[in-house]
Parts: structure tokens; sequence; C-alpha cells
């Protein structure tokens, strides 16, 4: 992409938040908090290098809600008390001080969990062995463990989890908004995809009732922290089912979307592989065309290979108000400012993310 896109240079607002432009960092994983979730300077620096190289809005990598299933990884930060929540405030204070908004991304990684101070169990909907095997880079080995289905109790903590969690981003962490994560396979995607949720209570069945857990996540959040923007993440692909599809294809989507936007939600955040493409075979329409379509006057951002100016025109072009650019933003974390110049984007260097996807230094020094 480059200064032919100038819309995407504009200023726009969620929520009464507004932002500089329509660029966003997207949430990445980078297992770089003390062993006991604390954000580090390490992480207030990678996030200050963002905001200070032009982005608008920064999110961050999935934080975790509470002190029982919801730890993805070793070295993840959390939201789970006050040490925690305050340790953050090095992080949104450096944001805030380049002019950029920075909202929380909240996590339970649920079956997909590979280090989890709390307990070596992991919790699912259902007591289904996740496909694929652990991911390395986030120091994980071998197999998923097969978890225990959650009980009622169980889903109730892990609501107010998020409300909780979600409380101190904005009071005590002094985050502008959250974002709720629905997507890639963790806990809140789990229940809503049917080969991982075998329930026959209300959190089971049709798609409209496995999205409930979802939408009650949202009305917790949004009773918790009151004006500040909520958005959900949503996805099609996991981190262990990389191109999975929902299986009643244009028709889940209009429940899903559709759902996302009665609750209320103020912005929604598809993210797909390459999100230009068709979200389904049998469509010749993309997935944020798509939540356009079901969920009009709610704000999206677009997620996925979107630094090809291209792609990035077409996802605008399908509704898209917002972009939020991953691997693209590490190896330029002033891609925004690259942009209004005109210059070059460097590519990116795989060893960013190897043998661990933790912050390198070589990555501050950029």
């Amino acid at each position: 992409m480059n200064h032919s896109t100038p819309s995407i240079l504009t200023a726009y607002d969620i929520n009464n938040i507004t932002l500089r432009n329509r660029l966003a960092v997207a949430p990445m994983t980078r297992v770089s908090a003390t062993q006991t979730g604390v954000a580090t300077d390490a992480m207030a620096r990678y996030y200050e290098r963002f905001a200070k190289g032009g982005f608008g809005l920064v999110i961050t990598e999935g934080i975790y809600t509470d002190q029982r299933f919801s730890q993805g990884y070793p070295f993840q930060p959390g939201l789970t008390d006050t040490e925690q929540a305050l340790a953050w405030r090095s992080v949104t204070d450096q944001v805030h001080a380049q002019d950029a908004a920075v909202f929380a991304q909240l996590m339970h990684a649920g079956a997909l969990s590979q280090g989890n101070r709390f307990t070596r169990q992991t919790a699912a909907p259902s007591a289904t062995r996740p496909k694929g095997e652990q991911m390395p880079f986030y120091f994980g080995e071998g197999q998923y463990p097969v978890p225990v289905a959650m009980t009622d109790e169980d889903i109730a903590d892990a609501i107010a989890g998020f409300a909780q969690a979600a409380k101190r981003s904005v009071l005590e962490a002094d985050f502008d908004g959250v974002e709720i994560h629905g997507a890639n396979g963790y806990l809140l995607d789990q229940f809503l995809t049917a080969y991982t949720n075998h329930r026959n209570d209300r959190w089971g069945g049709s798609t409209q009732q496995r999205v409930g857990l979802i939408l009650e996540v949202i009305k917790a959040v949004r009773e918790a922290i009151g004006g500040a923007p909520v958005g959900v993440r949503i996805s099609q692909g996991k981190v262990n089912d990389f191109g999975h599809k929902w299986a009643n294809g244009e028709h889940d989507a209009e429940v899903i979307f559709g759902s996302l936007k009665d609750v209320g939600v103020d912005y929604i955040h598809v993210t797909e592989f390459e999100a230009w493409q068709p979200a389904f075979a049998s469509s010749t329409t993309s997935l944020a065309a798509l939540a356009r379509r079901h969920a009009p006057g709610v704000v999206l951002i677009a997620n996925g290979a979107l630094h090809n100016e291209e792609h990035a025109k077409a996802v605008l072009a399908d509704g898209a108000d917002i972009l939020a650019i991953g691997k693209a933003a590490l190896a330029n974390p002033d891609y925004p400012n690259r942009l209004a110049g005109g210059h070059t984007l460097s590519a990116f260097d795989t060893s960013i993310l190897g043998p661990i996807a933790n912050i390198k230094e070589s990555e501050l020094a950029m």
C-alpha cells in the first residue's frame, strides 16, 4: 500500500474515541510478561513504537482474564488483579503520550491453553481434544490435553472474569476500550464451533445458541465499563485449524454478525488469512462484506494480509472502516508514517517470531 490510499489516513471515531487514522495494530501474542503475568518495560517500549510510528489504534495481545482456566501461555500478561492492571499503565501512558488510542484484548484460552500457572487442567465447552499440536514458539509441545467440560458455574466464572478484567482495564490500567477475543479457536470460539461444542444445554446446539456465550460476555463487559468502546474479534480459522469454515456458510454469518449488532457491540473485528478473499467456496463475498451486510452501522475492522494496496482497497470497498495490520507492523512499526510519506515497506523477517515469539531487543531498536 502507498500514499494513493488517502482515506485510510483520515480520522475516525469509535464510540467517542477519536483515532487519528484508520490503521490499527492487530493483536499479536508476544509472551513477554513476567512469570506472574505483569507487563514489563520491554512491552511498554514495544507498544510505544507503534504509536510513535503513526498508528491511530493499538490493540494489545490477548490478556488472560481470571485465575482459573483462562491463561493460555507462559509469560502471557494478565488483568486479574491490581498489580497486573497497574503495570499496564506503563503501556497505556506511553501510547497516549504519542496521541494514539489503545484497547485491551481480553482472552480466555479454554482448551488451547499451553501453560497456566493456576492449574494444569484445561476447560472447554466439551471434553474434546483439540485438533493439531501445541505451538512451540509459545512454549508448547505435543498434543493438546483433553479438557474438562465446563459446568454452569465454570461458565459463570468465565463471564465474570471477562467483566472484571474489563473493569480493571479501563479504571486501573487506563485503556481506552476493550476487545473481546471471540476468534482463532480460543474459548469463546470453541463454544461457537460445532465440532468443539457438543453441549445439549442453552450453550450448545444451533448457531444462535452457540454464539450465546459471546453475547453474554459482551453484555457483562458493557455493564462493567459503561460507555467505553466494546469490540469483538471473530474468525473462521483457528490457530490449530487454519482452514476451518462455518458449516452453514452465509447463514451462519447472518446469525453471528446479526446477533453481535443486536447486542450493541461497538465494533466487529474480522480476521481471515487473506481478508479480501471469498469467505466460502460457494460464495464470492468476503467475511468483511458479510459482516457489513448483516451488521450495518457497526464499526468494522478487518485483518488479514492487508499491507498490499490492492487488497486493502478491496476490503475497504467491502465496507471495512479500519484496517488492522499484523506482521507488516512488526516489520514496519512506523507503517502509517511510511504510508503517508510514500516510503517503501520493509519485508517481514520470520526470525522476529522465533524460536520463541517474545519481544526481541533487535525489534526495540527498529
